[in-house]
């Protein structure tokens, strides 16, 4: 039985979305009238799209009966969690060939990491190469001569970018191959720890250096819970890959044979096979609500109350942080991971990962077991890959291997999910409290203005923060420079959390998964740059930030103030930031998926 505010907050999304559902799906109905695209193509087409094929590719490609799968690959070998990609399209083809079938590298699309731009001008553009990822996957798909899709990315932006995209061609079977973690290396306490120590001047550059590179160290995604892994346990949740495989190991003998079976699978789904599943079924209101339903009890990236309703638009279907909050206010926390506790993706795999935390929601009636996702069914999902005599097959998952990691049955680790929404006269904005200790849910204190993560690092190293204070980071919205992610002031609010000072943060600027123990405001709408009132404040106003209530308010009277200006040019220019003004121009609040798309 469905709990009653899961079903109350999916049949609001199904209901304010008919409008905009109903031209999505009847789009790509029209799209999947037109039958097998390759079969409408002139001669001249479908020979510059066979050019570079051998004979053998040729044949099958030319041969309307057989199957033309597109890949659409994020690979690149800088990218841990990205580099593993550069076998698959080989593998991919070499299975689909033996069944008689073909595949081809659709187009490639950008692939950025956050940890490599953290407070660096790449930051800038982080956020719009979501969209940037999404156009390129349209593009790639637009030569119509694909049956099925198949996309191969992970990190922060991509992979939402690549399923918006995709949904542009949602006539088309599609589905996530994901690639999985790297090993565990140094505790995630170690990390804080040497990190805390270097903003305190405790350490130099080389112990930081030191422990970075014992971080990440290997092939795969970055093993704390930030919005890489987010995004992998959220897409398999929805049902948007195989079942169990969002977080097997990258060179194991188990990932090929996931690889293989999500190409020998995709390929018997194509449009006039019996077992045809289109994306447009896959991704409707109730594998949303799922995906919204597994964020929450894991204690997921706060990006993704952004990406999240950007994703819903593609799908024409309508998401409010209202929303988000009220399935919050129900969904148990399960789930303890970095930074919602000591615990990396890896524990959690190996504590029944995915499919275990699903088992739980379904024990709770938290998720709809009546969902389609792209393989089988939603009880599919309860069940964990495995290689039995070099077979692949899934086992149902049991009760929790580690129940400091995923609760057991009858057991939570928080009654709420890990994300609050705030509301009051600075606007609205999201807050992640799974990983803040109730005692510092409610701050008041004096606001400290900052209009960037740099200038709040040189106060804090000139002793200028040792105070109970909200620091303040505006003019760091989507229209300003983008949103970077502040990921920089972790360590320093750290710190004078630390030391005994109340603190808190206010910022129209974006955190990732890793936001951790400080209360932090993010994503506050409307942006400074937008009127907002966070642009109104000063030094020394009294704020509240409230993530027990869900309030966000000055206690200062602002009447009469005007907003503060700022000349963005050093953010907006340089390092190809120039080239983004465009987006800064057409791009929508946070609240409504910080996109350029209608």
């Amino acid at each position: 039985m469905i709990h009653q505010v899961i079903s109350d907050v999916t049949a609001r999304i199904r209901e304010r979305s008919v409008a905009r559902r109903q031209a999505f799906l009847a789009r790509i109905q029209r799209q999947a009238e037109q039958g097998k695209t390759r079969a409408a193509l002139a001669c001249g087409n479908l020979a510059h799209a066979v050019a570079a094929c051998s004979s053998d590719e040729k044949g099958r490609i030319l041969d309307m009966t057989r199957a033309n799968v597109g890949i659409v690959t994020a690979y690149n070998d800088m990218l841990s969690a990205h580099q593993p990609y550069q076998g698959y399209p080989d593998q991919i083809k070499a299975v689909l060939a033996e069944l008689g079938h073909s595949a081809q590298v659709a187009g490639g699309v950008p692939a950025m990491c956050d940890g490599v731009t953290q407070g660096q001008p790449g930051m800038d553009m982080s956020l719009f190469s979501r969209d940037l990822i999404a156009q390129a996957t349209a593009l790639s798909l637009s030569h119509n001569t694909f049956d099925a899709t198949l996309l191969l990315g992970i990190c922060d932006k991509i992979a939402p970018g690549q399923i918006m995209g995709a949904l542009s061609h949602a006539h088309l079977p599609t589905a996530f191959v994901p690639a999985g973690p790297m090993a565990s290396g140094i505790s995630n306490d170690e990390k804080v720890e040497v990190r805390q120590k270097y903003a305190a001047g405790e350490v130099g550059r080389d112990a930081l250096l030191e422990m970075e590179c014992g971080a990440y160290h290997a092939a795969g995604t970055c093993t704390f819970y930030g919005t890489a892994n987010t995004n992998q346990l959220v897409f398999e949740a929805m049902g948007l890959m195989l079942p169990g495989s969002a977080f097997v190991h990258p060179h194991s003998e188990l990932r090929r044979a996931l690889t293989g079976e999500a190409a020998r699978r995709i390929s018997a789904m194509i449009p006039g096979s019996p077992a045809y599943r289109p994306l447009s079924e896959v991704l409707d209101e109730r594998s949303l609500v799922n995906g919204l339903v597994a964020l929450l009890a894991s204690g997921g990236s706060t990006n993704h109350s952004i990406h999240m309703v950007a994703l819903a638009r593609a799908a024409g279907l309508v998401l409010t942080w209202d929303d988000i909050s009220d399935l919050s206010d129900v969904v148990p926390l399960l789930v303890r991971m970095y930074p919602n506790g000591p615990a990396d993706v890896n524990a959690f795999e190996q504590a029944g990962g995915v499919p275990g935390l699903m088992r739980r929601l379904a024990q709770e009636g938290l998720i709809h077991m009546d969902a389609t996702p792209v393989f089988g069914e939603m009880q599919d999902y309860l069940s964990r890959p495995a290689l039995v005599d070099g077979q692949l097959v899934w086992q149902p998952v049991g009760e929790s291997g580690d129940v400091s990691v995923l609760s057991p049955s009858g057991s939570v680790f928080q009654a709420t999910g890990g994300t609050k929404l705030l509301a009051g006269n600075l606007g609205r904005a999201v807050v992640k409290v799974s990983a803040v200790a109730p005692e510092y849910r409610v701050i008041e204190a004096p606001a400290r203005v900052f209009s960037s993560q740099h200038a709040v690092e040189a106060a804090y190293k000139a002793g200028d923060l040792n105070q109970d204070a909200v620091i303040v980071v505006r003019h760091n919205g989507p229209a300003a420079n983008g949103m970077p992610e502040l990921h920089k002031l972790m360590p320093v609010l750290g710190n004078l959390q630390k030391a005994g000072y109340k603190v808190a943060l206010v910022t129209d600027g974006r955190l990732s998964g890793a936001s951790g123990k400080i209360p932090a405001a993010i994503h506050v709408t409307p942006e400074a740059l937008h009127g907002g009132a966070i642009g109104l404040l000063a030094d020394g106003d009294l704020l509240r930030v409230d993530a027990v209530n869900g309030s966000l308010d000055c206690l200062t009277d602002l009447s009469g103030r005007t907003q503060a200006e700022i000349d963005l040019t050093l953010e907006q220019e340089g390092w190809g930031r120039e080239l983004f003004s465009v987006m800064r121009r057409a791009v929508s609040s946070a609240e409504c998926g910080a996109t350029i798309f209608d």
